[in-house]
């Protein structure tokens, strides 16, 4: 974790909200997810229609759902997570049905801490206290910001694993019904709903769904990547679409909505919608294939918080926040949050530019065997035959290799001698990095072993495995 960031913030600009998180980076578990249809619209807005559009209604009056709803959306939806269209199925949600007063079910943690951990400027103290995170007994979520001057406390929480992301020649959408904080003053406050990429910030991606500040009745989506400061992302600013209106977003909830579209694999984009209403989309042309890859083709945690003060709360109002009109006792209120999917994609997507074999020992080509992109799936050298199942790409940041969309894996990160190799869906562990050496061989820092060819083996099928690096002519591999 680092400080304060060096860079000054522009009226209206967003700022990370990860800073470099010291606790949700070091989250890669990894939930296999499948994929949405690529011409989908939100899958909330076609499980539910809005009465009248764009109008905020009341929670426990829910609009019917209709035979066919389209891409129309509730402003206002029932606590009950909608459930998917037909082809669609939940792969996670939370409708907060919990005893008033009590944590968020398992799937959660409270990430704790002074804000000043976390990179941004924020003043509060985020805990564990039911008197600032806890569900209100008639289906919501509640982070409650609490205090006066300088001294706050508020609420974070985030899923236990990075537990939602979308697969290769697929789609994930992930969905919140959210009340913003309503506070008579309102400077300094700072709701988000988000999600945060395992690994190094902002090299493994961050997306921003929905950032309010000051209580403006305001939003604003944010995608981080690359590098900082600057890097194709304009780090620390990130690509967003900066605050938009948002009226009546902090007197009735509002779904705000993401769409992970990896179905075009020439050229991967990230969709934001209010209300089933798409407002900023950002694609792989504007930073790069293995910025994108680095930052988006992995599971992600979702994240909810409120901040307050900080750059970006800061950086709107041209002051110094929170001040000494700020209310205590606003909250974000969430309704539901959900992501869904579809089944994947039957055929693997064509490997990308720069793709091509790995040979090995023998002049066998490293294999992914039968083609078959099921995680676990053995690694292997096989004869070379030019098929996709050999069309391996050395991604540099992180120097993982992929193939079909997913990545060469460390069986269970084993760090042993005959610990085998298999593919598996790429998650930035160090269980998937190979770092290519001068002397041919591929080597894995977590486990201080070499990628090496089983026995010195010359039979196609072969699985391979790390053992330690001795230069040998079995651990020596041209790359593409």
């Amino acid at each position: 974790m680092v400080g304060l960031w060096r860079h000054a913030v522009r009226p209206g600009t967003p700022w990370p909200r990860s800073g470099r998180r010291r606790l949700a980076a070091m989250i890669a578990a990894l939930v296999p997810i499948l994929a949405l249809p690529a011409a989908a619209v939100p899958a909330a807005a076609a499980a539910v229609a809005a009465t009248r559009a764009g109008a905020v209604t009341a929670r426990s009056a829910p609009a019917p759902v209709p035979a066919a709803a389209g891409a129309a959306q509730l402003a206002a939806v029932p606590a009950a997570v909608p459930g998917p269209p037909s082809g669609w199925s939940t792969v996670f949600s939370d409708d907060f049905t919990g005893s008033a007063g009590t944590s968020p079910s398992a799937s959660w943690m409270y990430d704790t801490g002074p804000g000043a951990n976390f990179g941004t400027g924020e003043i509060e103290t985020m805990t564990n206290s039911t008197s600032n995170g806890y569900q209100d007994g008639s289906g919501d979520l509640v982070l409650k910001a609490i205090g006066a001057g300088s001294s706050w406390t508020s609420s974070r929480i985030q899923t236990t694993t990075a537990n939602v992301g979308a697969p290769a020649g697929g789609e994930l959408e992930v969905t919140a019904s959210i009340e913003q904080p309503n506070p008579a003053g309102g400077l300094g406050y700072w709701p988000a709903f988000w999600m945060l990429g395992p690994g190094q910030w902002p090299e493994n991606g961050e997306i921003d769904i929905m950032e309010d500040v000051n209580a403006l009745s305001e939003h604003s989506g944010t995608f981080h990547c690359g590098t900082d400061p600057g890097g194709p992302c304009n780090e620390t600013n990130g690509l967003g679409s900066g605050l938009q209106s948002c009226s009546g977003c902090q007197t009735g909830f509002r779904t705000y909505t993401v769409i992970v579209n990896r179905t075009n694999t020439a050229n991967e984009s990230i969709t934001w919608y209010l209300d089933g209403n798409q407002y900023y989309t950002v694609s792989e042309s504007q930073v790069g294939t293995s910025t994108w890859q680095a930052a988006v083709d992995h599971n992600f945690s979702i994240i909810f918080d409120l901040a307050m003060g900080g750059g970006y709360p800061n950086g709107v109002c041209g002051c110094t926040t929170p001040t000494g009109a700020t209310s205590s006792g606003a909250a974000m209120t969430v309704a539901y949050v959900a992501a869904y999917q579809t089944s994947s994609s039957a055929t693997p997507p064509p490997p990308p530019p720069g793709s091509g074999p790995i040979v090995g020992y023998g002049g066998l080509c490293v294999d992914d065997r039968s083609a078959s992109t099921a995680n676990f799936n053995p690694v292997q050298v096989y004869t070379c035959n030019g098929t996709a199942a050999q069309q391996w790409t050395v991604v540099a940041a992180g120097s993982t290799l992929h193939a079909l969309g997913k990545c060469m894996d460390i069986n269970g990160g084993g760090t042993a001698d005959g610990t085998t190799v298999d593919l598996y869906d790429c998650n930035n562990t160090a269980a998937q990095v190979f770092i290519p050496q001068s002397n041919g061989s591929l080597y894995n820092p977590q486990s201080g072993k070499c990628l090496d060819d089983t026995n010195w083996s010359t039979t196609p099928g072969t699985q391979l495995q790390i053992w330690d690096c001795t230069g040998n002519a079995n651990q020596r591999w041209t790359l593409p």
